[in-house]
C-alpha cells in the first residue's frame, strides 16, 4: 500500500484513546486489535468502562439541545460531509477494514459505499417535514411534532462494523440526538475509530458523538445510565435479549436488530444456473458471518440432489485465506471459537442423516465452503443460525410444504424466491414470516431506503433506515394552542 495514503487514519492521533470530547484516555486502560486471519497485531484501542460511558453520556446530555436547536440543512451539511470523507478517503480505509474484519476486498468496498449511502440518506431524512396539524374538535389550533429521544446509545456487531454502526449513529444524529456508540471490541477501528474520524473531519460540533469500544459491561452501563434514553442494538438474539429485559427495566426505548435463519425457496421453474449462483453468493458471503445469509436453501425433491451437487462443485473453487495477503473467496472466522461452534453443527447433521458433500473440517478460523444435503427439521443445522459459510440443502414437496419449512423457523428475518412464475412466487412469499422479502433475488440486501428488521428472534419488531429513522429515533409531542387561555370553572 503506498505509504501517502496514510494521513486519514493515522494512529498516531487515536492510538490507545476513546473518542469522547475528543481523543482521550478512557478510564479502562486500552486493548490490543488482532487481525483475525493471522493474529497479528493491528493497533491498540481505549478500553471503556462504566466510568467513561457516565462521564460521556452526561455530556452528550449537555450537548443536545444545542443540536436538536440547529436547522436541519445543518445537521444534514455534516452527514453529507462525513459521507464525502468517507468516499474520499476510501482507498486508504479498505486495507485496515480486510485486515481487521477478516473480509475480501470487495465486501470492504461495499462497507464504505453503503456507509456513505446510509449518511446521504439520513441527511435526506434531516430535511423531512418533523410535525403535522390535526383536526380540533373544539376550534383550538393542534399539531403533532417529532422530537428527539435525547442520547441514544448505539451497540453495534463485528460482521459488518462500519454499515451497522453508522446507520444507526447517522439516524440518530440526523433526528437531532447525541450518540454514545459501543463498537464490537473485535472491531472497534472499522466500526469505531473511522467513525470518529469522518465525523472530525465533517466538523460535527463536540460531545455529540462518543465513541467508546469495550465489553458487556460498557453495553450494560449503556442500557443503565439515566441519561441515555435509547438503545439501538444489533446483534445476536441471546444478547439481544439481555438489552431488551435492561432497557424495559429502565424504561427506555430499545431498537433491536437480531439474527436470521434465511431461507431461500427455488421453485420448480426456476432458472438452474442463476437459483445456484443466488445459494452460493447468499450463504457464503463474508464466510455467511451475516444476519441475513441464506440459512436454509429449500429446493424441490426432484432438483435437490442435482442443486446440492452444483453448490459441491461452487465450494471447490473458492479459495480460503488471508485477504489481506492472499487472493481467495473466503476470509477468517473472527474466532476460533465460531469455527468450533460451527463445526459441531455440521457434525450434527452428519450424524443425523445428512451428506456432507464438501469442506466442513476448519483449519483454525479458516473454514471452507460447505454442503450439507439431506438437511431435515431436527438437526441443528435446519434449526439453529449458523453464521458461518455452510450451504444447507433442503428438499419439500409442493408449495405448502416449502412454506411450512421456511416458516419453521423462530426466527423472521429474510426470504428469497427463485421463479420464473412472479405472481406464484409472491403468492408464496406473502405467506413467510418475515421483514424483508426478495422476488429473484437471494437473502442478503440492505438499502439506506428500507425499514430494516424482522419478527420473531429476529427484533421486537422495530426497523431502522428509511421511513424507519424519524419512527424509531424520535417521539411525538401534542401541541394545542388558544388565542385566549379558557377560563374554567373550578
Amino acid at each position: 500500500m503506498d505509504g501517502s495514503l496514510h494521513s486519514f487514519l493515522s494512529a498516531e492521533s487515536w492510538q490507545g484513546m476513546i473518542f469522547s470530547g475528543g481523543w482521550t484516555v478512557a478510564a479502562g486502560g486500552k486493548t490490543d486489535v488482532t487481525a483475525p486471519a493471522d493474529g497479528s497485531h493491528v493497533a491498540s484501542v481505549g478500553k471503556g468502562n462504566a466510568a467513561d460511558v457516565a462521564k460521556a453520556a452526561a455530556a452528550a446530555r449537555a450537548a443536545q439541545p444545542a443540536w436538536e436547536a440547529t436547522p436541519a440543512q445543518e445537521r444534514a451539511r455534516i452527514l453529507n460531509a462525513a459521507a464525502d470523507a468517507l468516499v474520499r478517503h476510501g482507498e486508504e480505509l479498505i486495507p485496515w477494514i480486510i485486515r481487521e474484519t477478516g473480509s475480501i476486498y470487495p465486501k470492504a468496498a461495499i462497507e464504505i459505499e453503503h456507509s456513505a449511502g446510509f449518511l446521504r440518506l439520513a441527511a435526506v431524512a434531516a430535511l423531512e417535514p418533523a410535525g403535522r396539524i390535526i383536526p380540533s374538535q373544539d376550534g383550538r389550533h393542534e399539531e403533532l411534532l417529532r422530537v428527539p429521544h435525547g442520547v441514544v446509545g448505539v451497540i453495534s456487531p463485528f460482521n459488518f462494523p462500519l454499515i451497522l454502526s453508522v446507520r444507526a449513529i447517522a439516524a440518530a444524529l440526523a433526528t437531532g440526538n447525541a450518540v454514545l456508540h459501543k463498537p464490537d471490541p473485535r472491531t472497534p477501528i472499522t466500526g469505531g475509530v473511522i467513525i470518529a474520524r469522518i465525523f472530525e473531519e465533517a466538523g460535527l460540533p463536540k460531545d455529540l458523538l462518543h465513541i467508546i469500544p469495550g465489553g458487556g459491561d460498557v453495553g450494560a452501563a449503556l442500557c443503565e445510565d439515566r441519561n441515555i434514553a435509547m438503545v439501538s442494538f444489533t446483534g445476536s438474539p441471546e444478547v439481544g435479549a439481555k438489552v431488551g429485559e435492561a432497557c424495559g427495566r429502565n424504561l427506555k426505548r430499545v431498537q433491536l436488530e437480531l439474527g436470521g435463519k434465511n431461507a431461500l425457496i427455488i421453485l420448480d421453474d426456476a432458472d438452474f444456473t442463476a437459483a445456484a449462483a443466488n445459494a452460493a453468493w447468499g450463504t457464503w458471503l463474508h464466510q455467511g458471518q451475516i444476519c441475513m445469509a441464506t440459512g436454509l436453501i429449500l429446493a424441490p425433491a426432484a432438483m435437490a440432489g442435482t442443486l446440492a451437487e452444483e453448490l459441491a462443485a461452487k465450494a471447490s473453487r473458492l479459495p480460503v485465506g488471508n485477504p489481506a495477503t492472499e487472493q481467495c473467496a473466503l476470509g477468517p472466522l473472527i474466532s476460533d471459537h465460531e469455527a468450533v461452534r460451527i463445526k459441531g453443527i455440521v457434525d450434527d447433521a452428519v450424524a443425523k442423516g445428512a451428506k456432507l458433500l464438501a469442506g466442513g473440517t476448519p483449519d483454525g478460523k479458516m473454514f471452507p465452503a460447505t454442503v450439507l444435503a439431506d438437511v431435515k427439521p431436527g438437526m441443528r443445522a435446519f434449526e439453529e443460525e449458523i453464521f458461518g459459510p455452510v450451504a444447507v440443502v433442503v428438499a419439500y414437496e409442493n408449495d405448502d410444504h416449502a412454506v411450512e419449512l421456511a416458516n419453521m423457523s423462530e426466527f423472521g428475518l429474510a426470504a428469497g424466491i427463485i421463479a420464473k412464475d412472479l405472481g406464484r412466487a409472491r403468492k408464496i412469499g406473502n405467506r413467510l414470516r418475515v421483514g424483508h422479502l426478495h422476488i429473484n433475488d437471494q437473502t442478503v440486501m440492505a438499502s439506506p431506503h428500507a425499514p430494516f428488521g424482522g419478527r420473531g428472534r429476529s427484533g421486537n419488531g422495530t426497523r431502522i433506515s428509511g421511513p424507519a429513522i424519524w419512527e424509531e429515533f424520535t417521539q411525538w409531542v401534542w401541541v394545542t394552542t388558544r388565542p385566549d387561555a379558557v377560563v374554567y370553572p373550578f
